[in-house]
């Protein structure tokens, strides 16, 4: 059996191991035990996101922290960067969040946060899944008189709503901005709106309607074509979509166009450079960012550094490097000054400020980096070995880098949360990428799932 902890919690299909009642009683209890203060009980907050699946898991959470004589308490349908904020705000000693981000609503996921605020170590999370699987935890619980209670807050949102708009610069005023939103059915669908329009905006909002099953379902930031026509037809300065936990944001500009992760990090970080604010000139990105990024650094005398794919591993080298911003091009984005882990919302605003600061449209703003021509396609796997050790896609890997040569990059990995393999080429031309990152997905499909017959997925 391999790790249960992925590069962002855990992750399946709901209601069969390891997303069941089982193991997120086992989880809620290991960590309430590992997180334990000597002087008093610990507490703890569990959030989620809409999907059906959030009732059953958050009450199996629950369930395992008062066994183990935690005070839980229950915070409702909230974005991942709001549990994590109601986690540090509260002074809770942890917070779980129940959510699979952008996966359909079939899957679910659960995140732990450290009561900082910040996601949980790889140690840390060794420690909790070693204690998980060691059979001690039933040995552990308290008699019935050291059992915890659990408690609902009923305003957290609010609480919420007012840390992000104090993110916003007071100086700034959003009176009468038309702004478009695309909730994606999940967890940002009370939260978003209310802060634009309680800072002045002219808001419209669609897919904001979660019945647990249509979370992430051809909308929000992974599918933002909906997005695209409302803002055209609303005749509005930008739009923005979140996707399920609302921890990404993904923007289209006043004609229509889409803007990427990688375009949003580099306009906030050459704003917070025009403004001596962006701490040791340092901008944090992964390796699966366009090459765009790194050349717009290089332009502007920006140190760039690429990361292992994962905001958590982003976050690590922000701290290792002293930056204060960070992101992928997925949308995930990273302000030190403002918060511990990455806010679509948050981000959004941020984005407004820097359009509303240098009085000009989001499609001009965009054009401070070039993207260059990249291909994904995510290929479907039955099993994850080594890439290095499967030699047909080695072969098709290194064919593609020498019709590369210096003019692009190849990069083949594993989703962290999802039986996936992410081939991604970027090239000198749109044909030539995709040409080449096709012969790769090939040779990955052949290799690792020859006995699955869906089609290719090209995002």
């Amino acid at each position: 059996m391999g790790r249960l902890f992925g590069t962002d919690g855990i992750r399946g299909k709901a209601n069969g191991a390891p997303m069941d009642a089982t193991t997120a009683f086992a989880l809620g209890q290991a960590v309430t035990h590992v997180i334990h203060p000597s002087t008093r009980p610990p507490v703890v907050v569990v959030g989620k996101d809409p999907r059906i699946s959030g009732y059953m898991l958050e009450s199996a959470l629950e369930a395992g922290v008062t066994s183990m004589g935690g005070t839980c308490y229950m915070l409702g349908v909230l974005p991942t960067p709001g549990i994590a904020y109601i986690t540090e705000s509260m002074r809770a000693d942890a917070g779980f969040v129940v959510s699979a981000s952008h996966n359909p609503y079939s899957d679910n996921g659960i995140k732990v946060f450290a009561g900082s605020g910040f996601k949980l170590s790889d140690a840390d999370e060794d420690r909790i899944e070693t204690l998980m699987t060691s059979g001690e935890l039933p040995k552990l619980v308290p008699e019935p008189a050291g059992m915890g209670r659990a408690y609902r807050l009923d305003d957290v949102i609010g609480r919420y709503i007012v840390f992000l708009k104090n993110t916003f610069p007071r100086a700034l005023s959003l009176d009468g901005v038309k702004i478009c939103l695309d909730a994606s059915n999940g967890a940002t669908y009370k939260v978003a709106p209310a802060v634009f329009r309680e800072l002045g905006a002219d808001v419209t909002v669609i897919h904001d309607e979660p019945d647990g099953f249509n979370i992430n379902d051809r909308c929000g930031s992974q599918h933002t074509e909906d997005l695209r026509r409302l803002v055209v037809d609303q005749g509005a300065q930008v739009g923005f979509a979140y996707d399920g936990d609302g921890d990404r944001l993904i923007a289209v500009d006043e004609l229509g166009n889409q803007v990427t992760g990688d375009q949003i990090l580099m306009i906030n970080a050459l704003q917070l450079k025009e403004e001596g604010r962006l701490a040791n000139d340092i901008v944090v990105s992964t390796v699966m960012s366009n090459l765009g990024v790194k050349v717009c650094c290089e332009q502007h005398g920006i140190t760039h550094h690429a990361a292992a794919v994962g905001d958590r591993y982003v976050l690590e080298a922000m701290q290792q490097l002293g930056a204060v911003i960070g992101g992928e091009d997925s949308g995930h984005m990273i302000f030190l000054r403002h918060h511990t882990t990455g806010d679509g919302i948050l981000t959004s605003l941020q984005t407004m400020a820097c359009v509303l600061k240098q009085g000009k449209p989001l499609s001009e703003l965009a054009k401070v980096m070039t993207v260059f021509p990249q291909h994904l396609i995510n290929v479907d796997v039955s099993s994850k070995p080594n890439i290095n050790s499967v030699p047909e896609i080695v072969e098709a890997i290194d064919a593609a880098e020498k019709a590369l040569g210096d003019q692009g990059r190849v990069l083949v990995r594993y989703s962290g949360t999802q039986n996936m393999c992410r081939v991604m080429v970027e090239g000198p031309d749109a044909k030539t990428t995709k040409t080449l990152a096709e012969r790769i997905a090939d040779a990955v499909r052949s290799s690792l799932s020859p006995e699955l017959s869906r089609p290719l997925r090209i995002a």
